[in-house]
């Protein structure tokens, strides 16, 4: 995390935002040198000075309170997740402890959840970010990422480094700014996680692409959606994608992949499923494992 995150993600939202879509009269923005709202029409919309609007955007400003923060997010249209984002940064988080040691090891019985899923392709991440177990066919999917050490075993980490990803992934530049933009969410709500930080610190100095994207400020939150892949032995999948909270291990959720019964993609899945051999199999399944 930066030392003015806040104002950074309040500089961008503005940057990136026309008058007329927050319901500013387009004359209101006439002979504008710079695209964007200015910070006077910020702090317009939010009913705060300018003066008092510059300081917060310059890291100069005491904590703003939770009517100030509202304020902001309605003047710049923030959705639910852009919005609880806003109050991470500006310390709504302050106080708690970021376990990032906790719940970083897979029950057995949540194991047993994994394995019984044949046609669908699951893994249980933690609070890190890191992956702390995976089914047999999450292993074949992605054996990139299930042969990694435990602690770089990583989807975000593997689609923003490994050049293997992008023939992975049919749409890799989508979904890497959708590990970028949830990053952003865990480390505004983990400010102490050294683990996240270090990961961040890594994707820094290692992608091209990633220090650009960070600097945008987006931040999104997908439980569910659809991922095109290409698999050297299946061939092309199209997979829905679902994530699910593991209420019972807090800061743990499982990610299922999995395809509509009957179709190609199903089918081709089930091919995956049966290609390993039983030794090759087992050994997929205790490198995904990985406790």
């Amino acid at each position: 995390m930066g030392k003015n995150d806040l104002g950074d993600f309040l500089r961008a939202r503005r940057a990136g935002l026309k008058p007329e879509e927050i319901g500013l009269p387009v004359e209101f923005g006439g002979g504008r040198r710079v695209a964007g709202l200015r910070r006077g029409e910020v702090a317009q919309l939010a009913g705060v000075s300018t003066e008092y609007y510059t300081r917060l955007e310059q890291g100069r400003a005491r904590q703003p309170s939770e009517q100030v923060l509202h304020a902001l997010g309605d003047a710049l249209g923030f959705d639910d997740i852009e919005r609880r984002h806003l109050f991470a940064l500006a310390g709504a988080t302050a106080g708690h402890e970021d376990r990032a040691g906790h719940s970083s090891r897979l029950r057995p019985a949540l194991r047993q959840v994994l394995e019984s899923m044949e046609l669908a392709s699951a893994f249980v991440s933690d609070r890190n970010l890191t992956v702390v177990g995976g089914n047999t066919l999450w292993a074949l999917l992605f054996p990139d990422v299930a042969g990694l050490p435990r602690r770089e075993r990583s989807m975000a980490r593997w689609t923003l480094l490994d050049p293997r990803a992008r023939l992975v992934w049919c749409d890799w530049e989508r979904v890497a700014r959708d590990y970028v933009h949830g990053l952003r969410l865990a480390a505004a709500a983990q400010p102490r996680n050294q683990r996240i930080a270090g990961l961040i610190g890594e994707l820094m100095m290692r992608s091209p692409e990633f220090p650009a994207w960070w600097s945008e400020h987006r931040v999104q939150e997908r439980s569910t959606g659809l991922k095109r892949l290409h698999h050297p032995v299946a061939g092309d999948l199209e997979l829905q994608y679902e994530i699910f909270t593991a209420v019972a291990d807090p800061g743990q959720s499982l990610v299922v992949y999995s395809a509509p019964s009957g179709s190609p993609s199903q089918e081709r899945l089930r091919l995956l499923a049966s290609w390993g051999s039983e030794p090759a199999t087992a050994t997929a399944r205790d490198t995904a494992a990985g406790s």
